[in-house]
């Protein structure tokens, strides 16, 4: 086994380095930013998309962009103009995005905010307003008008979730569509200008023709980062932007919620009530900000999706509560998923391993940010119920910026628990000390290190976990190397780690070919990566292995997309293991799995997609199929069905058959960007469980909403079958000062 590992790897590294020697064509961050003069509105600007005001024909035209793809460089097909221009409280973006068939050319999906980039027709711009180099907020919207708005830090991680007062009004045309942005200088944090100076900030424009995946940028980026890399930003210059003022948020809100839980026809329990509380921003001044949270509620968050878990690892169930998501990306730890000593979903839950969530009373977070640092602080009190005591969380963070992209970061987070004496608890606290930190030596290469420790007090045990990465991404490649190291003692009571008493080898890249001579093929990204684990408490003892390899890894011209690719897998399961209830017999363990999947493009008012993953399974045989498909013959209505049928032979002590069925559907219906109702059912075989998720939501004001949401959970495997059902009505108004 070893001598196959050493093999593969000395494989890798020898096809990396040949490719390393090929032309990159990327391209150093310039010395020089381009600037843009940003002149006063003389007139009132009317918010309508029609860009017919005179002080927009008067503005200079922006359309020199740079096409990343299909492939970089060469004559853009979807040109783009843009303007800008400002007043005394906003910033206004004005584009035209040319289309030879105009509105007939638009592809978007639905008219949900805070879309995903990949299938909708996109304008947007990223403003540094500090211009601090690594992080941007980013705007960005469709033909139709719906909002994205998001926090980017150091080109590559997202904060989708955070929210921000700004408007957009579009209009679409014969000769493509219009855009009109309107950005509050309120919502925005740049440097205090002296009296009678103006402010800079930097920026880049992206625009995404979905009909020919045309991605192009103002300036110029590589297509191998993100249109978000800062250091690559241009100047808007000229802007006498108002000081600061008070600018406080407020956001109260008030609901009415009822309960039901029974069993058969017999209600257990039942209960109503209404309840009020209310989320504070207040910007102290340009670079520090305050968030308060007071009886928090998080009534219209999405529900999770049920998982059928196989494998030997904690599944990891991202954040959905607005108030933990933003500004998420500033922990340690917060871009990936083996190892993070904050993860803000151990926050607000009943217990250890109860998914039952606990009221939280209150929450203060506070981050200020320059160019040089950042500071944050997170404290939540946590309600005590009957089934769970109260706890205290508090985190603490410090970040150091250096260099062109590189920064040095501690963190210390520290959970109280207190005692109960009907629940038989003691006190007890959890603290952990990390340090962590990014260097980038070049544009390409990243290195990114995470060094943690925990201490608990009840437990009386000090564990460690540590996790390096190095990677380079150009145009033509990608290679990297990740190594995690965790004990068996690191617990890490307000975080996540994925398994303990482990040493995870992770290399792998592949290789980005672009034909110029295969019109119906985009790009293909032939490669492998290899996954080796062992025991962190003995060297020697091996766990796991696998080698995934995608000889055929293929994007269509019209973003199809086709994979074949095989898994070669090593298993050593020296503990109790019982996958989906099946007792596997401890012992050594070999087989190969292989995958077949492919989608249509996803673009269309009518996509599929369906995924075939077969072969040996232990000592038994796995295949499961999965299928989904996509209706939207209006951005107002799409409907989505998804199922997964895994059918297991001979597996385990008893050589026992199992399938299981997961059936999803969800329909959105939206009047416009603003009103939108979604609902979401989901079937689970296995544990016979359904769920039902309804949602209304109405945004009557700007981030100002009123939703109606119903949820239902029955489970049929008991006699007599459990009911849960939920009701909730919910207002909230936000009022900025």
């Amino acid at each position: 086994m070893k001598s196959i590992y050493i093999v593969l790897l000395l494989s890798l590294f020898s096809i990396s380095s040949k490719a390393q020697e090929k032309e990159t064509d990327n391209f150093p961050p310039p010395d020089i930013q381009i600037e843009v003069e940003v002149v006063k509105a003389k007139g009132e600007i009317k918010l309508d998309g029609n860009l017919d005001e005179n002080d927009w024909q008067k503005t200079k035209i922006i359309n020199d962009f740079f096409r990343r793809e299909p492939r970089q460089g060469g004559k853009i097909r979807y040109t783009t103009e843009v303007r800008f221009l400002y007043d005394d409280e906003n910033l206004y973006i004005g584009a035209l995005c040319k289309d030879s068939i105009g509105a007939k050319g638009v592809r978007i999906q639905d008219l949900r905010r805070d879309f995903s980039w990949g299938e909708n027709d996109i304008f947007g711009i990223a403003l540094d307003p500090q211009n601090l180099k690594q992080y941007a907020q980013g705007f960005q919207t469709t033909p139709f008008g719906n909002q994205r708005d998001f926090q980017n830090f150091n080109g590559n991680n997202f904060d989708t979730s955070w929210n921000t007062l700004w408007r957009v009004r579009t209009k679409r045309a014969d000769d493509g569509y219009y855009i009109e942005m309107a950005i509050p200088f309120k919502s925005l944090r740049y440097n205090l200008p002296e009296k009678g100076e103006a402010v800079e900030f930097g920026f880049t424009l992206v625009r995404y023709a979905r009909r020919d995946i045309e991605v192009s940028t103002f300036p110029a980026i590589p297509q191998s980062f993100t249109p978000y890399r800062m250091t690559y930003a241009a100047k808007l210059t000229g802007i006498k932007a108002p000081p600061p003022s008070t600018n406080i948020r407020i956001e109260p809100y008030t609901l009415y919620q009822y309960d039901e839980n029974k069993e058969g026809d017999d209600i257990k329990n039942k209960s109503s009530e209404p309840k009020a509380g209310v989320d504070v921003k207040w910007a102290i001044n340009p670079k520090t900000v305050l968030d308060l949270t007071v009886n928090t509620d998080f009534a219209q968050a999405d529900v999770d999706r049920a998982v059928n878990n196989l494998e030997r690892f904690n599944i990891f169930f991202p954040e959905r509560r607005q108030f933990f998501l933003e500004n998420s990306g500033i922990w340690a730890g917060g871009l990936q998923q083996s190892i993070r000593p904050f993860f803000s979903r151990r926050i607000g839950l009943q217990g250890e391993f109860n998914a039952t969530p606990s009221p939280i009373d209150v929450g203060a977070r506070f981050t200020q940010r320059t160019e040089k640092n950042a500071i944050a602080g997170l404290f939540v009190r946590q309600r005590e119920t009957k089934n769970s005591a109260g706890a205290n969380f508090g985190i603490l963070r410090y970040l150091k910026n250096y260099g062109r992209e590189n920064n040095i970061g501690v963190m210390v987070t520290h959970r109280l628990d207190d005692s109960s004496d009907d629940l038989n608890l003691e006190n007890n606290n959890n603290t952990t000390v990390t340090i962590d930190g990014q260097i980038r030596p070049t544009s390409e290469w990243d290195i990114q290190y995470l060094l943690s420790s925990s201490i608990d007090e009840l437990s009386g045990e000090t564990g460690f976990a540590g996790r390096i990465f190095a990677g380079k991404a150009t145009n033509k490649y990608y290679y990297g190397w990740v190594t995690e190291y965790t004990d068996s003692d690191y617990n890490p009571r307000v975080g996540f780690v994925r398994q303990n008493n482990v040493i995870r080898h992770n290399p792998g890249g592949y290789y980005i070919w672009r034909p110029k001579r295969i019109d119906w093929i985009r790009r293909w990204d032939p490669g492998m990566f290899v996954n080796y684990n062992h025991d962190a408490s003995s060297l020697s003892n091996f766990q796991q292995a696998s080698i995934y390899l995608f000889p055929i890894y293929v994007w269509f011209k019209d973003n199809s997309f086709f994979e074949t690719s095989l898994t070669p897998t090593w298993q050593n399961i020296n503990f109790n293991f019982s996958p989906l209830g099946i007792n596997i017999e401890q012992g050594n363990y070999r087989y190969t799995r292989y995958l077949l999947r492919y989608n249509t493009d996803q673009s269309k008012k009518f996509s599929v997609g369906t995924r075939f993953n077969f072969g040996n399974f232990y000592n038994g045989t796995r295949n499961t199929l999965a299928g989904s498909l996509r209706y939207a013959p209006l951005p107002n209505v799409s409907f989505t069905a998804i199922y997964e049928h895994n059918n297991i032979n001979s597996l385990g002590l008893q050589n026992e058959n199992l399938e299981t069925d997961l059936y999803s559907a969800e329909l959105r219906l939206a009047l416009n960007p603003r009103i939108q109702f979604n609902s979401f059912y989901q079937f689970n075989s296995f544990n016979e469980q359904g769920r039902w998720n309804l949602r209304l939501s109405w945004e009557y004001m700007p981030l100002s909403f009123i939703y109606l949401v119903f949820n239902d959970i029955q489970t049929d495997q008991f006699d007599p079958i459990i009911q849960n059902q939920q009701f909730i009505s919910k207002i909230t108004f936000l009022k900025q000062f």
